[in-house]
């Protein structure tokens, strides 16, 4: 099967970098970082376990699949498995783009595919991160149920009352569209 290309992309653990990410020649140095007490195995940790996560995405031109399947579907894979936890920053739609060999456009159709979808969120120019397990759905049922408890509790309705109510609206809703 012939791979297009292929990313490893550890975003805590430099030492998990390709050879091929040293400095060019005739650029300075990096200042150094004074010394830990502790050796760091992921420095600086960037998931709240200081697990050293890896991206790994592989491009499958023989494969029959756009590439833009491919990137949603095993960024999807990652995210839901757990590999990419949930908050991990996602490289910028260049910078995935060129690390394998795609066109930006094709990794941003990815992206919002994604975003679409739940599993990431973007939040402007801070980045792309992996969002909160669930799906778009629920997440926005959640919202609307907080939203009610909420108001029924501002109208002065028990407990009984609110949840009386909620399961009317619910059979109207469910008996009106089976």
């Amino acid at each position: 099967m012939p791979v297009r290309a292929s990313l490893a992309r550890n975003r805590c653990c430099p030492e998990a970098f390709p050879p091929g990410d040293a400095r060019p020649e005739g650029t300075p140095p990096r200042r150094a970082r004074s010394p830990s007490p502790v050796p760091r195995r992921c420095d600086p940790p960037e998931v709240r376990d200081n697990r050293c996560v890896t991206l790994k995405i592989d491009i499958d031109d023989g494969a029959g699949v756009a590439p833009y399947e491919q990137v949603r579907a095993t960024i999807s894979e990652q995210a839901r498995a757990g590999t990419l936890p949930v908050g991990y920053r996602l490289p910028t739609v260049r910078g995935l783009a060129e690390s394998l060999g795609l066109a930006a456009n094709t990794v941003a159709k990815a992206y919002r595919a994604l975003e679409a979808d739940g599993v990431i969120e973007t939040r402007g120019r801070n980045g792309t991160f992996v969002a909160a397990a669930g799906d778009a759905a629920s997440r926005g049922a959640a919202a609307a149920a907080q939203s009610y408890a909420e108001r029924v509790q501002r109208l002065g309705l028990s407990e009984a009352a609110a949840l009386d109510a909620a399961r009317d609206a619910l059979r109207a809703a469910y008996d009106s569209t089976g």
